[in-house]
């Protein structure tokens, strides 16, 4: 079947760049297609972000009740866990929020179509075909401009494919049938982060395993060290300097020869029943363009220029923009929407501000959580600068906030960077419960470009947790009240 639509863009990919950029499009009254070939919300909402944040709080829950609750003078007698509705749950979040995109797309009169798209001309009006099955063009559409949005699929390990049932992504990592009694993970980002602390919660006894010094290796060090901290204290064994050198299919699992990256000679062979390979993300754009059509790459992803003052996220391909995970890092679902509307508003004429990549917001969802922006200490240090000198640090525990004390919550610290002669706010560290909540207010402050000096003279509510924020900042003074 051929049709013929005088879209003024399509927008290829479903998830949060693409159903955000579609919704902004027709908000500015265009005419507005959206292609996916799976489930509106992409992986963030269906395989990723969303449902992963329903499985932590989940283990958070369990976690408490089995481990903490005689502390509250609440006892919990056999408690136990159903791994089958554990994992129910997770998707039942993922399908309201599917519903939810289908809703907004309907209010935001956006044609929603599902297949694969494949763009087939290379000049505008552009002609993309929509395959319903693989060789198969089920319509054609015609668009002015085309936004690809098709985010990014899992990193392999060399000699060690996914199969879905031992060597593990996570999208299969988020919907095993049966928890496995061992997990060796291989990567210590969020993604591998994330896991580790969920099956730890539940049981499942976890091995994390990363080729760098630490975990959370883009953190600040001193985050780092804590984090590594709380987890051994939770029963979760971490290799960080170690690199995996081979997987080998066994029948009662899989064993895993790792060596400490500086001496590979000393070899150390790990058992477990699944592995799951978190080394990071490349592009996803596989069969999305006629093999007459040449769009330049960059260490497979879609080469854009998202830094540059004005960027309009244009491919080679005059009238073809992408943004989102299939462009690069940072490969974050709120970065991509942000991309997508200042992509969106530029190539239709309308005044944007840039993306400030400066102060993009990290957040890593285990307990205790891991929340930042800006410079890291030792990324100051790199650049030559001193502290004390040319940078100060104020850093306040939890176990001194009241509230935290209140709440059981006393693990962690919040850590503030600020310039020592002006009090521009640098960067801000935070490890424990809450913080990636507690990170917006810091992320209004750099953006608009607040002093030490103003986050003290802002009032926090008694007793929060975000009076650890102005303690902080007080402490980058040296004159912090309660420590």
């Amino acid at each position: 079947m051929s049709t013929q639509q005088p879209y003024d863009l399509v927008v290829i990919g479903g998830g949060p760049a693409g159903y955000v950029g579609a919704i902004r499009a027709g908000q500015l009254g265009l005419n507005v297609a959206c292609v996916e070939r799976e489930r509106l919300g992409g992986i963030c909402n269906n395989w990723g972000c969303i449902p992963t944040k329903a499985l932590l709080a989940e283990a958070e829950f369990y976690r408490r009740l089995k481990h903490e609750a005689a502390e509250w003078g609440i006892y919990a007698d056999n408690v136990r866990h159903d791994w089958q509705r554990v994992i129910a749950r997770s998707r039942g979040v993922a399908d309201l929020g599917a519903k939810g995109v289908a809703a907004l797309f309907k209010k935001n009169k956006i044609t929603s179509i599902a297949g694969h798209a494949r763009i087939a001309s290379a000049t505008s009006p552009f002609t993309l075909e929509i395959h319903d099955q693989p060789g198969h063009v089920a319509q054609t559409l015609q668009a002015k401009k085309i936004l690809i949005c098709t985010g990014a699929q899992p990193r392999e390990l060399p000699g060690a494919p996914f199969d879905g049932r031992r060597i593990l992504s996570s999208k299969e990592a988020m919907s095993l049938p049966a928890q496995p009694a061992s997990l060796l993970i291989v990567g210590a980002g969020a993604i591998g982060m994330e896991f580790a602390y969920f099956y730890n919660a539940f049981g499942t006894q976890v091995t994390v395993v990363e080729m760098l010094d630490r975990l959370l290796p883009i953190e600040d060090e001193e985050v780092s060290a804590a984090i590594d901290k709380s987890f051994r204290r939770q029963g979760i064994q971490t290799r960080p300097g170690h690199k995996t050198l081979s997987v080998q299919m066994k029948d009662a699992g899989v064993e895993v020869t790792i060596a400490p990256v500086q001496d590979q000679a000393q070899k150390e062979t790990l058992a477990a029943e699944c592995v799951l390979v978190a080394i990071g993300v490349k592009g996803r754009y596989d069969g999305l363009f006629a093999e007459n059509i040449q769009v330049e790459t960059f260490k497979d992803h879609l080469k854009v220029d998202p830094r540059k003052p004005g960027a309009t996220y244009e491919t080679s391909l005059s009238g073809v923009y992408a943004v989102g995970d299939v462009i690069g890092p940072p490969w974050l679902a709120h970065v991509a929407s942000e991309e997508a509307i200042v992509a969106v508003e530029r190539m239709f004429g309308h005044p944007a501000l840039d993306v400030d990549y400066g102060a993009i917001p990290g957040c890593t969802y285990c307990q205790p959580q891991v929340a930042s922006l800006g410079l890291t200490e030792q990324a100051l240090k790199a650049q030559g600068k001193a502290p004390g000198k040319d940078y100060k640090v104020g850093k306040f525990p939890f176990l001194a906030s009241g509230k935290a004390r209140a709440t059981g919550h006393t693990e962690g610290f919040v850590k503030i960077l600020a310039d020592a002669a002006t009090g521009e706010i640098l960067g801000v560290h935070m490890i424990g419960d809450g913080v990636t909540d507690l990170l917006a207010e810091m992320g209004l402050a750099k953006r608009l470009e607040a002093t030490a000096d103003e986050v003290i003279a802002t009032l926090h509510a008694h007793p929060t947790l975000s009076e650890a924020l102005h303690e902080a900042a007080l402490g980058t003074q040296g004159r912090m009240i309660h420590l």
